[in-house]
């Protein structure tokens, strides 16, 4: 069979961009791009979340990272934020009636910061008034008269008392414990001889009297201290009087500026009430005081009347926008901060501070899925959040057992549209375990990574590149600089149909160019600029690609790029190391020999193959036992083998190269060693695509031009596969001067003939293939091993753990 008909045409082989068709000089002359390309279906999506009001249509934006997911987003939801209302101010202030127990005050935007200010105006005035007034001349003339009154009221009383003991028979003397009771007698004191000299019906008549007296006594000092009660109470009265004429003009006018919001007016009535009833923390105080450094205002008998002023609005900002890059538990409720002063911690209303929950409500949060999962109570925070709508500020330090007696905020209702960004395999998990999370997040976003290429793609692409430059001060790209970034776009699409929607990577390429035009002090970016920024950037990163290709070379990786053998082919394999991936040829072998254990994979055996390995070796098992095993039992032991690998070999793309080797065997035929092959295969035989097409092909190019090309070296790759190839330059030019080429089959059979040079056979009408085919021997082959068995009588026991296969 003639090869040149499996050959790919040169102009299949990579995607080629005429710049002359771009239809400008550079890209100075574009207007840069103001949308997302390519994200049409994540668009609809994002304006359907976004608008929608109802509970639980928050967004879950799904996609690869560098697909410009943020950047959309971000764009949308600004966009929609600045034609939206400024919501609320939200403030704390002290709860009069149970500290522990903060209140929340809303606002109209704008005006919780300038309540703040008039507060602390407010309670600065009364500082400096309210002891002005306890000082003025008419405060204390009526303090005085009031101590006149109650004086004079005293001596009344001690009056008649004193009448009252005179007339009974008893004066007044001084002692060491007060005053006390003396008998008179014409006036004057007794004497104890007097008294003693007295009957005794006197002296009890005389103890009598005292005993009355001294209850007397009793009385006038209950109704002295009556007096002194009555007096402080009434001075009490003079001063609440003072404090609420001084007050009164000032709290009216406070009181009047918020007329529509009757929280803050019972507020504010409050602040009244325990300014009139402990007005003497406005007074200065007696002995000697501690200061506070920075805390002027902040004293603890008056911070009770400060605002917390957690929440502030600008007017005329709109709607908040608030992306969160560390959603840990405190970041997005919001914490009660402590201070320590002399040794002691303490807290109070002032020190809660609002998280990024409160700070977006009545906008948008933006948090990324992985890092708010990685933070211990934030999702089950969140969730609280959009189930209750209200933000609930705790003290964290309780959810690891450390219950301390601190405060408990008023929660304050919040309404806010929550967009979750991360990767897809997180929204299934999310889906699959959380139970609540296809209640909360109904709208999910998907981007894509690829779009299909067409003429308004390039434009959109050129206009990128406009914009970028503009942006980022890099130099304009020429017409045939910008086909080469296009053309990169295809390369990292894996596709010469379609343009690569990772941004992040066509960004970096063009920033690369434009540092290499910058080097070479040019004005503008040229296609050799770009092409400078690809190579550079590779070779940063293959040293592994290059020892291994230097290995080949030498001998050490020992891979045949010429001539012929039996049961030996290269495959080709590709090696993720990051960012970069390259592919290198793998020396495959096969044995055949008299056994029934069937086909044999010694990776496995060996435990280095993975699941999809071990499967490319049993689907290829299928296919030997259906073409071959139908007139007689399937008598074979094959082996199969990587050779020179020694870590795990996964992935089913090694299955056609591994068939075509067990045939080589069993037909003993030799195999082309200038050809690579590589493709998976079903059990009907038809060749499958395969991933990592355009990184094998030139990781076989670059052992075969290490070593010399030859002219008939090449690789064999799935027919299905040809849409995806986007190779680099020199491979390209390499097949077009005829030193290297590459195939494309589409079954078994194909890949068969191109390997060996011999046809691979087809059944006549007998069910027999011809003796000449590759087919017709290994068939030959396989009768005869199954004769041997026959003869013998040799039944092996399938040993466990192994790939078997059974006629």
């Amino acid at each position: 069979m003639a090869t040149e008909k499996f050959k790919i045409p040169v102009s299949m082989l990579a995607p080629m961009i005429d710049p002359g068709q771009l239809g400008f000089e550079d890209t100075s002359e574009l207007e840069p791009l103001a949308e997302i390309i390519g994200q049409e279906r994540a668009v609809e999506a994002l304006e359907f979340g976004l608008g929608m009001k109802s509970p639980g249509f928050n967004l879950y934006v799904s996609g690869p990272v560098g697909t410009g997911k943020g950047t959309l987003v971000r764009q949308m939801v600004r966009r929609l934020a600045q034609a939206a209302p400024a919501p609320s101010d939200w403030c704390y202030v002290n709860n009069f009636q149970d500290a522990s127990r903060p209140l929340g005050l809303s606002f109209p935007a704008g005006q919780g910061c300038a309540f703040k200010r008039e507060m602390a105006s407010f309670i600065e005035s009364l500082r400096r008034d309210i002891p002005g007034a306890f000082e003025s001349k008419k405060y204390l003339d009526a303090k005085a008269k009031l101590r006149d009154d109650t004086e004079g009221k005293k001596k009344s009383l001690f009056h008649d008392l004193t009448e009252l003991s005179r007339v009974r028979g008893f004066g007044f003397e001084e002692t060491p414990a007060g005053f006390g009771l003396v008998p008179l007698k014409a006036g004057h004191a007794m004497t104890e001889a007097e008294i003693e000299a007295m009957t005794d019906q006197d002296q009890q008549d005389l103890t009598e009297r005292r005993k009355v007296l001294e209850g007397e006594i009793r009385e006038f000092h209950v109704r002295i201290h009556g007096l002194e009660k009555e007096a402080e109470q009434e001075l009490r009265n003079l001063d609440r009087q003072v404090v609420a004429s001084l007050l009164e003009g000032r709290y009216e006018t406070l009181r009047r500026t918020y007329p529509d919001l009757p929280a803050v007016s019972a507020f504010l009535e409050r602040v009244r009430d325990n300014i009139i009833h402990h007005y003497k923390d406005f007074l200065p105080r007696e002995g000697p005081t501690i200061a506070i450094p920075g805390l002027e205002m902040r004293r603890p008998d008056l911070t009770r009347f400060l605002v917390n002023l957690i929440v502030e609005r600008d007017p005329t900002d709109g709607a908040p926008v608030v992306d969160e890059s560390h959603p840990t538990y405190t970041n997005l409720i919001g914490k009660i901060e402590r201070r320590a002063h002399m040794g002691v911690m303490y807290t109070d209303f002032t020190e809660i501070r609002a998280g990024a929950v409160l700070q977006a409500n009545g906008g948008y949060l933006i948090v990324n899925a992985l890092d708010m999962l990685r933070q211990p109570f934030s999702w089950d925070a969140l969730k609280r959040v959009i189930k209750t709508g209200e933000v609930k500020i705790e003290d964290p330090g309780e959810f690891y057992g450390f219950s301390t007696a601190g405060l408990r905020p008023e929660p304050i209702p919040v309404s806010v549209k929550i967009i979750m960004v991360g990767p897809p395999i997180i929204y299934h998990l999310l889906q699959a375990y959380e139970e609540d999370f296809g209640k909360l997040f109904k709208v999910k976003a998907d981007f894509d990574t690829e779009v299909v290429r067409s003429e308004r793609q390039d434009r959109q692409y050129a206009r990128f590149i406009a914009k970028l430059c503009r942006e980022e001060g890099l130099p304009h790209f020429g017409a045939d600089a910008v086909a080469e970034i296009i053309r990169q776009g295809f390369r990292f699409a894996d596709r010469h149909d379609r343009l690569s929607l990772r941004f992040s990577l066509v960004s970096d390429l063009i920033r690369e160019a434009g540092y290499w035009a910058k080097k070479e002090g040019r004005a503008f970016v040229t296609r050799s600029d770009v092409d400078a920024a690809v190579t550079h950037k590779r070779h940063r990163s293959n040293l592994a690609e290059h020892w291994i290709q230097d290995e080949i070379k030498e001998g050490t990786l020992m891979v045949d790029l010429d001539g012929d053998a039996v049961g030996q082919i290269n495959g080709l394999s590709v090696h993720q190391l990051g960012d970069y991936s390259f592919g290198r040829p793998t020396r495959i072998t096969a044995r055949t020999y008299v056994g029934t254990k069937g086909v044999i994979d010694i990776q496995r055996e060996a435990e280095l193959a993975g699941m999809v390995h071990s499967k490319g070796v049993l689907t290829l098992a299928g296919y030997l036992a259906g073409k071959f095993a139908g007139s007689h039992p399937f008598a074979m032991t094959a082996s199969l083998t990587f050779e020179q690998t020694y870590s795990e070999v996964e992935g089913d793309s090694a299955a056609v190269a591994e068939l075509v080797a067990i045939l080589s065997s069993l037909a003993d035929l030799p195999i082309h060693q200038w050809l690579a092959v590589t493709g998976s295969i079903n059990q009907l035989g038809e060749v499958q695509p395969i991933g990592g097409v355009n990184e094998k092909i030139e990781g076989f190019f670059e052992s075969c031009s290490r070593k010399g090309l030859t002219g008939k070296q090449g690789v064999i790759i799935p027919a299905r596969n040809t849409k995806h190839l986007a190779l680099r330059r020199e491979v390209v030019e390499a097949v077009e001067s005829g030193h290297f080429s590459v195939y494309a089959v589409n079954t078994v059979e194909e890949a068969v003939e191109l390997l060996t040079g011999v046809a691979a056979g087809e059944r006549g009408l007998d069910g027999l293939y011809p003796l000449d085919t590759v087919f017709g021997r290994a068939a030959q082959r396989l009768e005869e091993m199954a004769q041997i068995v026959a003869e013998w009588g040799e039944g092996e026991e399938q040993p466990s753990g192994r790939i078997i296969t059974e006629p």
